[in-house]
């Protein structure tokens, strides 16, 4: 566990720079001085939910297959001789190709559904596939990065790079060296920035190769992994439109300006994701390889700690987001439409903290052989999802969204989580997870009522430094992860040998 704890430091620590940097960002879209309107904000928000629809269809559920195979190609071949990657990526790029020509023939269905609405969807409809191309290639190589264990580069690049190259463009447009026609076009070829620099980053690495020779690893498992295949690209499908299909329809039923206030809601709710997108990250290669082992101490330990860590680090960022946020749109001038999403920041962040909560349970079900679950757990979660979400939007607007979101997140884990109780007598929690909740609602509100009536800036210190200071103390004296003791003894014995 110490290589997996070191490693998501690092990846946390890199996730949040670029959380840093993209709160700058969605500052200048959202600030009431920006260049931006609603609308263009709402548009880049846009491209992201329907570029990643886009990506997932063409990449033919090879992303997963990549990084559940990989071990297998390791143990048996020369990194030269391992093809997995050339057959991935041509897959990947005929099925671009597929998509793009399903694209331009729908496109009269996009004019039709938008355009009185939102009508910058039409105006740049097509530029959606440059976009969507860049993440098909970084994402791919990616899943190789976590495969050889060079997970570091790949989240500096996702999360922190290319957050760092969106400033550039926007301070651009901002100080008006571009017009925001540019600005969208440099915005759409923003993926294929950082792939550039990642398959730079491999070739130096010696890691980049391409080999077309069929090799003997491939002629054993292609039956298995096109099954596989098969299975988890219908379920990445369904994960995917149940997780991006808020500004797809918020778009055609509401318009721009509501998917830029959703859009900044969810944002802020995301924080919560942080530490669960780089323990997840990290522990694909570690869990794959525990599985090839047979090793379910090992996979049960993961589990278990991912669980309460994730809970921990959860309530104690959505804890000291919801004490401050309304107060931080005030003191950072903030549009105050954006106001309106402040319900929707705390049924997102409720969401967020249930799906930190269950720990890497679809990491661990993905990895095992039992990863065709992952596919019917997804059709349940898209089952609630889309007619939950369909309606709610039509008929209260974007914290219908929220709502649908929670419910579905919270059957779909209660599923994942229930399916390894009972195929693998998986239980990762216990009375600490109870434990561990009653200290965030304390610590809640003994800070909200202790600091209630101080406003700006020294209000939102004082709840933080409160909040935070309550936290902690309980879990290091409670006990409720051995990392946290872990983490103190690591940093007393770096400290005693300086």
């Amino acid at each position: 566990m110490s290589n997996i704890r070191k490693q998501t430091i690092i990846s946390s620590l890199l996730v949040y720079i670029g959380f840093i940097v993209g709160a700058v960002n969605t500052y200048l879209y959202s600030s009431k001085s920006g260049a931006f309107t609603s609308e263009q904000y709402g548009l880049t928000q846009f491209f992201i939910s329907v570029g990643q629809n886009i990506f997932v269809i063409s990449n033919l559920g090879l992303i997963p297959v990549v990084y559940k195979f990989y071990p297998y190609y390791k143990s048996h071949l020369e990194d030269r001789k391992i093809d997995i990657m050339t057959w991935a990526l041509g897959a990947s790029l005929i099925g671009f190709i597929i998509t793009c020509i399903g694209g331009v023939i729908i496109k009269p269905m996009i004019v039709q559904g938008y355009m009185e609405k939102s009508y910058l969807v039409v105006q740049y409809y097509y530029l959606l596939f440059p976009f969507s191309l860049g993440m098909l290639l970084f994402f791919l190589f990616e899943a190789f990065c976590w495969s050889i264990h060079e997970t570091v580069i790949a989240n500096f690049l996702k999360e922190t790079a290319l957050r760092i190259i969106t400033s550039v463009f926007i301070l651009l447009y901002y100080f008006k060296f571009i017009s925001f026609n540019t600005f969208i076009y440099l915005f759409s070829a923003i993926y294929l920035f950082i792939f550039i620099i990642l398959i730079i980053y491999l070739k130096r690495i010696n890691q980049l190769h391409l080999p077309f020779k069929q090799s003997k690893v491939t002629k054993r498992f292609k039956k298995l992994m096109f099954k596989m295949q098969a299975y988890i690209f219908g379920g990445t499908i369904i994960n995917t439109l149940a997780t991006t299909i808020d500004a797809i329809f918020i778009a055609h039923f509401l318009n721009l300006k509501s998917v830029a206030v959703f859009s900044l809601a969810q944002y802020v709710a995301n924080l919560v994701q942080v530490p669960q997108r780089s323990i997840q990250t990290i522990s694909l290669g570690y869990l794959s390889k525990a599985w090839k082992q047979k090793n379910f101490s090992e996979i049960n330990r993961i589990y278990s700690r991912s669980c309460i860590n994730l809970l921990l680090l959860s309530l104690f960022i959505f804890g000291n987001i919801w004490l401050n946020v309304k107060q931080g749109i005030y003191v950072l001038h903030i549009k105050p439409e954006f106001l309106e999403g402040l319900n929707v920041v705390l049924i997102l962040g409720f969401a967020r903290i249930v799906d930190a909560g269950t720990g890497v349970n679809g990491t661990i079900i993905n990895t095992s052989s039992l990863w065709k679950f992952d596919f019917w757990s997804g059709v349940i979660l898209l089952t609630i999802r889309l007619p939950f979400t369909w309606l709610l939007i039509k008929y209260y607007g974007i914290i219908g969204s929220a709502i649908g979101e929670l419910a579905s997140y919270t059957v779909y884990n209660a599923v994942r989580y229930e399916f390894l109780r009972r195929r693998f007598k998986m239980q990762p929690f216990n009375i600490k997870t109870l434990i561990s909740i009653v200290l965030a609602i304390t610590a809640y509100f003994t800070c909200f009522y202790s600091f209630k009536n101080l406003d700006g800036w020294a209000g939102i210190i004082a709840r933080f430094f409160l909040f935070s200071g309550i936290m902690i103390t309980g879990i290091v004296y409670l006990k409720l992860t051995p990392d946290a003791h872990q983490l103190i003894n690591s940093w007393s014995k770096n400290r005693n040998e300086k």
